[in-house]
C-alpha cells in the first residue's frame, strides 16, 4: 500500500536487518493509506505504551494520530523499514516537529517550524502478524496544547484504524456500547486499544484459568456491568486463555484513577492473597493519601503467580493509569514479582516490603540453634544501622559468629539488601509506605472484608462496603482537619507552622518528632568548614523494646541553601523532618521549616476532586456516544462539588432544575 507513496530519501541499510531488508526515511503521505471521510474523532485516547499491539500498520498510525490530536501535536512518518519483498516490517512515527529542515538558499526561506523534538513511537511486525509498539518517548521539547486551535495535516483524515465513529440513534444503543468499552492487553504485555463489543482476544497458549465456583463468573459480569453504568470511567481488562476461559482480570474505578494522580508517587502491590492461598487470588495496588490513610489504586485477579501473569497485570494497571509509572513500587520479596517489575517499571525504584521479610524470620530461622540470639543480631543490623558500612560489618559478624555462611534465605536477603534494608533507602522518598521500625505490621486494605475462606461472590458483595468505609474515613478526616483546630501539645513554632498547612493525622505523627526534640540532650557542632556545617545530635533511644542506649546522629546543615540532612533519613521515609534536624534548626535560630521540607501531598488546603478531568478535545457532537460520555463526566464534577455542603447542595439542585426547564422549553419549540 505504501509502494505508490513519494518518499524523500534513498533506501539505506538497516543495521539490524537481514540482507533482504532495507529502510526508508521521510514524511509519508498517509492520506493514500486512509479513507477520505471526515476528521479524526479521538475519544480521550490512551497514550502509547510499549507492548500495545495492532492489526495493521495503518492502525498504529491512526491510534498515534488520535493521541497526537488529543495532546495538540502533529504526526509524521520518520522511518519505514521494508524487506526486498516490499513488505513493511518496522516503522517509526514522530512528532511533526522532529528533526530539522534542510537549509534553503531561497531569497525568502520559510521560517523553521521543527525543533528536533524527540517524541516518537517505534513499532514492529511480530510473528503473529500483528504490529507491536517496541519503544515510546512521550516527552516533547516544545509546548503542546490541545486547545491552541493549531491545525496539523495529519489530523485532516480519519484513518481506517481500530476506532470508528459510531452511528447510533437510541439511548439504549448508547448504553449498550458503553458497557463494553475497554482495553485488551495480552499475557505477554501486548496491548490493543480496540473498542470491543464484548469479545476479548485470547493471546497465550496456556491452559491456566481462574478457579471459579458456580455463579462467580455471572457475579463478575453483573458487578462490572453495574459499575460501568454508574461510573463512565470504570476501567477493566480481561485476559482469556485459548479456550475462552477467564484467566486474569484487572479493574479500577474513577476514584482510584484520580487518586493515583494525587498520590501515585509511591505504590505498594499487595499479593498476600496469592502467597497465603486465599480463595480469592486478589492483587491490590495501594497508595497513601494526604492523611496517611491507604487508598485503593486498582485490583486484579490472577490464575497463577507466574511472571507472565504478573507482567500482564502490571501492564494493564499501567495502561489504566495512562502510562505514568510510579517513582517507587513496593512488593513482597519474590523473584516472580521482581522480574515483572523490572520489565514493566524499569525506571521505578523497586523496594521490598521490610515487615513482610521480617515476618518470615521465625519460619526461615526458627529451627536454628541460638535462634533468639540470631534474631536479635538480625534486628540490630537491619533496624539500628545508620550507615551502609555499619550494616555490612554487623551482618558479617552475625554470619560469621553463628555459622550462617551457607544459609540460602539469608544469602538471598543479602543479595537484595539495597531494596529492603533502610540504611540503603534514605535517598528514596517513601511517603511512610515502607515501614522501617521494629514490630510494625502491614495491614491489608481489605482487612475485615476478605480472609482465606471468603468466596469471590462474597468478596464482590463486600467490595463496595470496603471502598465506602475507606471513603468515609477520608471525608471525616478532611472535615476534622479543615473545621476543627489541632490541639497542640507544645508551643513550638515548627508545630504552629505546620498546623496551618498539614492534615491532623500527619500533624499527630510530626508531633512525636517535636516532643522527641527534648530527648536530644546534646547538639554540638563538630565541623564548620565551608557552607556545610556538621552537627552531632545525641539521643537516648529504645533498643529491642526494653533497653535504652545513647546514639549520635550526624546532621548536615547548609545555612545558605537552608538545607538540613540527618543520617537517620526520616524525612524521606516518613515525609516530615526528624527531631535531630529540628534540633539543629532550633539551635540556629530558625523559626520556620524551610519550604522544601513542607510536602504538598500532606497539605489540607489543596483542593482534591475525585472526578477525572476531561477537556472537549476529541468530542464529536454528532456522535451520541461522545455526547453522553462527555455530559456524564461534566455532571459528575457538579455532583462532586454540590455534595460538599448543605448550601452547595441546594444551589446545585436549583441550578439543575433551571437547566432542565430550559431544555424542556427548547424541546417544546422544536
Amino acid at each position: 500500500m505504501m509502494d505508490g507513496v513519494s518518499l524523500n530519501t534513498d533506501p539505506v541499510v538497516d543495521d539490524d536487518a537481514d540482507a533482504d531488508e532495507f529502510e526508508i526515511e521521510g514524511d509519508c503521505g498517509m492520506a493514500k493509506c486512509i479513507s477520505q471521510s471526515g476528521v479524526i474523532q479521538g475519544e480521550n485516547p490512551l497514550p502509547p505504551v510499549v507492548g500495545m499491539e495492532f492489526d495493521s500498520y495503518e492502525d498504529v498510525y491512526y491510534f498515534y494520530n488520535c493521541y497526537a490530536k488529543e495532546q495538540g501535536f502533529g504526526v509524521r512518518v520518520s522511518n519505514t523499514w521494508y524487506r526486498k519483498t516490499k513488505e513493511r516490517y518496522r516503522g517509526k512515527l514522530s512528532c511533526s516537529s522532529a528533526g530539522f529542515k534542510k537549509k534553503s538558499e531561497a531569497n525568502r526561506p520559510r521560517p523553521e517550524t521543527r525543533t528536533g523534538c524527540p517524541a516518537m513511537i517505534k513499532f514492529r511486525l511480530m510473528e503473529n502478524k500483528r504490529w507491536r509498539i517496541i519503544e515510546v518517548e512521550l516527552d516533547h521539547n516544545h509546548l503542546i496544547s490541545a486547545v491552541s486551535g493549531k491545525f496539523y495535516k495529519s489530523h485532516k483524515q480519519l484513518g481506517i484504524g481500530t476506532k470508528r465513529a459510531l452511528h447510533l440513534d437510541s439511548a439504549e444503543e448508547v448504553q449498550k456500547v458503553r458497557l463494553f468499552r475497554t482495553v485488551v492487553i495480552d499475557v505477554e504485555g501486548n496491548g490493543s486499544v480496540e473498542v470491543s463489543s464484548g469479545e476479548f482476544r485470547s493471546s497465550h497458549n496456556q491452559t491456566s484459568q481462574l478457579r471459579l465456583k458456580d455463579g462467580d463468573a455471572q457475579a463478575i459480569h453483573n458487578y462490572f456491568s453495574h459499575l460501568q453504568l454508574i461510573d463512565p470511567n470504570f476501567f477493566y481488562v480481561v485476559d482469556l486463555n485459548e479456550k475462552g476461559c477467564l484467566r486474569n482480570l484487572f479493574w479500577s474505578n474513577t476514584r482510584s484513577r484520580v487518586a493515583y494522580g494525587y498520590f501515585g508517587d509511591v505504590v505498594a502491590v499487595d499479593t498476600i492473597c496469592l502467597t497465603d492461598k486465599y480463595q480469592v487470588p486478589l492483587v491490590s495496588f495501594i497508595g497513601v493519601n494526604h492523611h496517611g490513610q491507604s487508598v485503593l489504586l486498582g485490583c486484579g485477579l490472577l490464575a497463577g503467580d507466574t511472571i507472565e501473569a504478573c507482567t500482564w497485570l502490571f501492564r494493564a494497571w499501567l495502561t489504566c493509569m495512562l502510562g505514568r509509572p510510579p517513582q517507587v513500587i513496593i512488593t513482597d520479596q519474590c523473584r516472580t514479582l521482581q522480574a515483572a517489575v523490572a520489565d514493566v517499571f524499569p525506571r521505578a525504584f523497586h523496594c521490598l516490603c521490610l515487615p513482610r521479610i521480617m515476618q518470615k524470620v521465625p519460619e526461615k530461622l526458627g529451627g536454628l540453634y541460638e535462634y533468639e540470639s540470631i534474631r536479635m543480631a538480625l534486628n540490630n543490623a537491619v533496624y539500628y544501622s545508620l550507615r551502609p558500612e555499619e550494616f555490612e560489618a554487623t551482618w558479617e559478624d552475625m554470619i560469621h559468629h553463628y555459622g550462617l555462611r551457607n544459609h540460602v534465605w539469608l544469602q538471598m536477603l543479602y543479595e537484595d539488601r539495597r531494596q529492603w534494608v533502610p540504611v540503603y533507602l534514605k535517598e528514596i522518598f517513601l511517603a511512610g509506605m515502607l515501614l522501617t521500625r521494629p514490630n510494625e505490621v502491614v495491614e491489608s486494605f481489605f482487612d475485615g472484608y476478605l480472609d482465606k475462606h471468603t468466596s469471590l461472590k462474597e468478596f464482590l458483595d463486600k467490595y463496595d462496603q470496603a471502598l465506602q468505609a475507606n471513603h468515609q474515613l477520608e471525608v471525616l478526616a478532611d472535615m476534622e482537619s479543615r473545621n476543627s483546630g489541632f490541639m497542640l501539645q507544645s508551643r513550638c513554632y515548627f508545630e504552629l507552622q505546620l498546623a496551618k498547612l498539614y492534615t491532623n493525622n500527619i500533624l499527630r505523627k510530626f508531633e512525636r518528632e517535636v516532643e522527641g526534640m527534648y530527648s536530644c540532650f546534646c547538639t554540638r557542632q563538630i565541623n564548620g568548614e565551608g557552607e556545610v556545617i556538621t552537627y552531632m545530635v545525641r539521643e537516648q533511644i529504645e533498643v529491642d523494646g526494653n533497653r535504652r542506649e545513647c546514639r549520635d546522629f550526624e546532621v548536615l546543615y547548609n545555612a545558605t541553601e537552608m538545607e538540613v540532612l540527618c543520617v537517620c533519613g526520616l524525612f524521606n521515609f516518613r515525609g516530615y523532618l526528624c527531631r535531630h534536624a529540628l534540633s539543629v534548626l532550633h539551635q540556629n535560630g530558625i523559626e520556620e521549616i524551610p519550604p522544601q521540607y513542607v510536602v504538598s501531598r500532606w497539605r489540607k488546603d489543596i483542593k482534591r476532586s475525585y472526578v477525572l478531568n476531561h477537556s472537549n478535545g476529541g468530542i464529536d457532537i454528532n456522535n451520541p456516544v461522545h455526547r453522553y460520555d462527555h455530559l456524564y463526566k461534566c455532571i459528575m464534577q457538579v455532583v462532586e462539588e454540590g455534595r460538599k455542603s448543605e448550601v452547595r447542595y441546594k444551589d446545585t439542585v436549583q441550578a439543575l432544575d433551571q437547566i432542565l426547564r430550559k431544555l424542556n422549553l427548547v424541546e417544546g419549540r422544536l
